[in-house]
């Protein structure tokens, strides 16, 4: 079976051709960095308008990286949420309009699922159940999984997620967007000595996260570190001590939720996806939590971790196999918990 994946939730277009026993045939991802660097950040207008351009050509580039055409296919699936209502909008359109001419079932994808997926993509592949910390720019989340739409969620973030401290703070540090791996490169250089930020909401039971305290915390050793010192020669080296404190602080905080979530359920297997989870410090404290416990971490490729059409693809094709009937119709859903969705059985 084979499915063509359009991932379109945000600011980067993502197709995919998956098969279930060849595994990723092609794909194909475009990035809108350029389009709203300028901005300082994502531009939901600017975001739609360059979804339009590149979808389509992109199909047409990956079913000719393929060498595949639309008979070839057995389905079309697309991300129908949680994102950009008018991003989102692009890619259900688009999906459902070539599924109705080439014949083909249409599947709507949640987009966390996808990125809760993509370490399915790999060869090393985890079982179920296990624990999954999803951590990109608009959700940071620990959900139990029991298997495909088996989700129960731990806990989630109660305002910014990690992703989006990262780029504000940078923002804070003068990098440009995005800003997050820009400060993740400045604190290789920083003190680990000098400055100590604290691990919100690791104090109390439970397993929320809290970013929004963390980043005020940020921006107030930014103004008086930093604001009128732009000519000492230590300006510099201090804006990476502070990027360091500050990533610290955020893997410390993931690390610690993430070893409460693992207790919690009695499971040592733990999925980090997500566009956070290419951080290597992340994944270097991860690894020595689950050293510690006895367990293993999965996760994606660094290029599957940020939004792609493979996972898309991936996860449609589960849900595609799962026979769950849709009609004509296509709704994007900006908002869409992912303990919603219906279970796919393993059988």
């Amino acid at each position: 079976m084979r499915i063509l994946g359009i991932e379109t939730s945000c600011d980067e277009t993502g197709i995919a051709i998956y098969d279930d026993v060849q595994g990723i045939m092609a794909h194909r991802l475009y990035s809108q960095i350029a389009v709203h660097a300028d901005y300082g950040g994502v531009v939901p207008e600017l975001a739609s308008r360059d979804h339009v351009r590149k979808t389509i050509p992109l199909i047409k580039e990956v079913l000719a990286d393929a060498n595949l055409c639309p008979e070839d296919l057995d389905g079309v699936a697309y991300t129908a949420g949680p994102g950009l209502v008018g991003a989102l909008l692009v890619g259900c359109s688009i999906g459902r309009s070539l599924a109705y001419g080439w014949d083909l079932p249409a599947v709507p994808v949640h987009h966390m699922e996808g990125h809760l997926l993509a370490p399915m993509l790999e060869d090393n592949v985890p079982e179920f159940p296990f624990v999954a910390l999803l951590v990109s720019g608009g959700h940071t989340m620990l959900v139990r999984v029991d298997g495909i739409g088996l989700y129960k969620l731990l806990g989630e973030s109660v305002d910014d997620a990690a992703g989006e401290a990262f780029d504000k703070t940078a923002k804070l540090l003068g990098l440009d967007y995005p800003g997050g791996p820009a400060l993740s490169k400045m604190a290789e250089n920083g003190d680990p000595t000098r400055f100590k930020f604290p691990r919100p909401m690791t104090n109390k039971p439970g397993l929320d996260f809290s970013f929004s305290g963390l980043k005020t915390f940020a921006a107030n050793t930014v103004r008086k570190e930093l604001q009128g010192n732009e000519e000492e020669g230590s300006y510099q080296q201090t804006k990476a001590d502070i990027a360091f404190a500050f990533q610290d602080a955020v893997i410390d905080t993931l690390s610690i939720k993430c070893r409460r979530a693992l207790k919690e359920c009695q499971l040592k297997r733990l999925v980090i996806a997500g566009g956070v989870s290419a951080n290597t410090e992340l994944r270097k404290s991860l690894a020595a939590v689950m050293d510690k416990l006895g367990g293993e971490v999965f996760y994606p490729r660094p290029e599957f971790c940020t939004d792609n059409g493979a996972m898309i693809a991936y996860a449609g094709l589960q849900r595609l196999k799962g026979n769950i009937p849709q009609d004509l119709t296509f709704k994007a859903s900006p908002r869409w918990p992912l303990d919603s969705l219906a279970a796919i059985s393993s059988k």
